[in-house]
């Protein structure tokens, strides 16, 4: 009998605990970046557009989490296995709605580019009444 090696893929992961205040989706991007561009020997490295394509998804969904939400919120970031995944949770348990991506609008816009700039986007209820919103970007 011969005995299967599983392949450990590594991965980074980190979750910050934000505000809700309206500086929390600028400390986003600042988290976000500075997470995704440490040296990290075991992974690829994301490329600058992935970089700026998580910084804004991360920076929409807090905004959103502060904003409709009107909890703070916990932003969770996870490199590794070919993906970049941004998770956004709140306590709020309302749903979010994807609006027309108008770029005459100044406002509601958010969602519909994060579904745009991800490979996935889902939401995902907590059995607490919040929920988490998760968007995941495919490395190349």
């Amino acid at each position: 009998m011969r005995a299967h090696q599983r392949t450990v893929r590594p991965t980074a992961r980190v979750e910050y605990t934000l505000p809700r205040t309206a500086v929390s989706a600028g400390r986003a991007r600042k988290l976000t970046t500075a997470f995704l561009t440490r040296p990290r020997p075991l992974l690829a490295s994301p490329t600058a557009d992935q970089v700026d394509d998580a910084t804004l998804i991360a920076s929409e969904l807090v905004a959103n989490a502060v904003r409709y939400g009107r909890t703070g919120c916990r932003l969770r970031l996870q490199l590794g296995h070919g993906v970049v995944t941004v998770e956004v949770h709140d306590d709020s348990p309302g749903q979010p709605k994807v609006g027309v991506l108008d770029t005459e609008s100044e406002s509601g816009r958010g969602l519909a580019m994060v579904e745009q700039l991800a490979h996935s986007l889902e939401v995902v209820a907590t059995g607490f009444g919040g929920k988490t919103v998760r968007a995941v970007l495919a490395c190349s």
